[in-house]
């Protein structure tokens, strides 16, 4: 069903210069498609509802915002960027230079990503509110794996600050001193930036999408479930099971709305938006958690505009709430017009 708008709007749509995408996908493979799928998706859907969107991209240079900013005067910027300069940590100083520009924009404000993207400084926060989330110990480059007394085994090693699965597989899970030593290297040499062992949680793996600035919505939660994961296998999303579609098919990836009591999702969305006001987000976000048999949330990790594609699991889960594909970027793009940064509530608040 289509959704029209009430106003034509002007929309730059901020993205990092590779992902571009072309007008048309006609003859391309999904697997060609992958890398550019939400930019994709995102500026087609703005031009079907009549905004009048046009892709700047971006990697190391603000003058290119600038220089859109003044020629287009964009009513709305929607952010789709991920890094600057190649840090994923930059992003948030992409946004606080559009509050400096005063420039209305879509997605979280500076303040909640600086939080959400150090996953130690989130689960120190939440933990002070008596949040439930795994233990957890950080090592930076160069400094000698030491691992808490209090800190058992077993053990996932992950980027600190990288999203998306960045270097986690099955071998992320770990299970002595050495092999933590090993894996924490791997981390180093293959982001050049720090890691963080989290203990391992066994349970179901449920997201929750959670949307607006002062009034908030919770999603459909959605759970991730493998089908066929090999024996002795931990239940753990890695880059295989997030991006390759060949391996996915193999061990039988499929996301769906969570099987919970009413209790359980209550207690989840009451959860989740506390979560999301603590951590100051803004716009959009998923939070990642598992479930335990006894029915114990823990926090994973929150992510503050995640992936926007049609069918993933954010757009699905508003679906299934009755928010269509059209009707989700709308109310993103309305949040980002009437987000004010002055407003913006001290973390904890």
């Amino acid at each position: 069903m289509n959704f029209s708008v009430k106003k034509r709007l002007r929309v730059l749509v901020l993205v990092h210069e590779d992902l571009i995408p072309p007008d048309s996908i006609e003859g391309l493979s999904d697997r060609e498609i992958q890398p550019w799928k939400t930019e994709y998706d995102v500026i087609t859907t703005l031009r079907k509802m009549g905004h009048e969107a046009r892709p700047v991209g971006l990697y190391s240079d603000l003058g290119v915002i600038r220089k859109a900013l003044e020629e287009d005067k964009p009513n709305v910027a929607f952010n789709l960027i991920e890094e600057f300069h190649g840090y994923a940590v930059f992003d948030q100083h992409v946004v606080s230079y559009l509050e400096l520009m005063k420039q209305p924009y879509t997605g979280c404000n500076p303040r909640g990503l600086t939080l959400a993207h150090d996953k130690a400084l989130t689960k120190k926060i939440l933990a002070y509110h008596r949040i439930q989330v795994p233990g957890f110990g950080v090592y930076p480059v160069h400094r000698k794996v030491r691992r808490p007394k209090h800190l058992k085994f077993p053990l996932v090693v992950k980027s600190l600050i990288e999203e998306g699965s960045v270097g986690i597989s099955q071998a992320s899970l770990v299970h002595e001193d050495e092999k933590l030593a090993e894996r924490v290297a791997f981390i180093h040499r293959q982001t050049n930036g720090p890691a963080i062992a989290e203990q391992y949680i066994e349970g179901r793996e449920i997201y929750v999408g959670v949307i607006g600035n002062e009034r908030l919505q919770a999603y459909t939660p959605w759970e991730l479930v493998i089908q066929r994961l090999p024996d002795g296998a931990p239940h753990i999303a890695t880059d295989k099971v997030k991006w390759d579609s060949t391996y996915q098919e193999k061990v039988g990836v499929v996301t769906r709305p969570a099987d919970l009591t009413p209790e359980l999702r209550k207690k989840l969305e009451h959860l989740s938006k506390r979560i999301y006001r603590i951590l100051n987000l803004s716009g959009y976000a998923r939070l990642d958690y598992r479930l335990t048999e006894d029915g114990r949330f823990h926090l994973l990790e929150a992510n503050p505009n995640p992936n926007l594609s049609y069918g993933e699991d954010f757009a699905e889960a508003a679906e299934h709430s009755g928010v269509g594909y059209e009707a989700l970027l709308q109310k993103i793009v309305t949040l980002g017009l009437s987000y004010h940064p002055q407003h913006a509530v001290v973390p904890g608040n």
